[in-house]
């Protein structure tokens, strides 16, 4: 759970070291505005992902189910800095599908974290797999890091593209083809 009052007296004193009054009318409330941002910016941290994949419907299907596009935001957990991006989730059930919201909200309290998009991806991957017990999942991120648009080497529109499989995704060279061949689909 988020310190609330934590939050507003450092960010008051950030706003004094940049040389700011925080009792300035522009600025008095500033506090208790990043402290409710980050309370929603990092809500994951007080969810179980795996928790929203346990309602689910006994289906025969046993091809690829993708998600495609899926958009997202995470807090760099480097420069406290946005990055944002979409992701796709591709998996073959094993007797049992869940809606596309789950896997969307799963990502979401992933994301819900300070993070790196290496181990979101990898996270993300890895609380399918063991939910849902499924023959393969991939997933495919793509997203631009503020940290690297706004400050350091300054190049926006560069994007970070992180993947990771399990199971037939990762052994079965034709399941992995297809699965990209779906993602270059419209």
């Amino acid at each position: 759970m988020v310190d609330r009052q934590e939050i507003e007296a450092a960010m008051a004193s950030v706003i004094r070291a940049i040389g700011e009054d925080p009792a300035r009318e522009g600025l008095q409330d500033t506090p208790r505005r990043v402290a409710r941002m980050y309370e929603d910016f990092f809500s994951g941290l007080c969810q179980d992902p795996s928790a929203v994949l346990t309602t689910g419907f006994d289906e025969s299907h046993q091809e690829i189910v993708l998600l495609k596009d899926i958009p997202f935001f995470s807090i760099c957990e480097h420069h406290f800095l946005p990055f944002y991006g979409i992701a796709h989730i591709g998996y073959i059930p094993c007797g049992r599908v869940v809606g596309a919201s789950k896997l969307a909200r799963t990502l979401d309290i992933l994301a819900h974290r300070p993070q790196i998009q290496e181990r979101l991806v990898n996270q993300l991957v890895e609380t399918i797999f063991e939910a849902l017990k499924p023959e393969g999942v991939a997933a495919v991120i793509s997203a631009e890091h503020l940290c690297m648009s706004l400050r350091g080497v300054k190049k926006p529109g560069a994007k970070i593209v992180t993947t990771a499989s399990r199971g037939n995704f990762s052994t079965v060279a034709a399941t992995k083809q297809e699965f990209l061949a779906l993602l270059r689909e419209a």
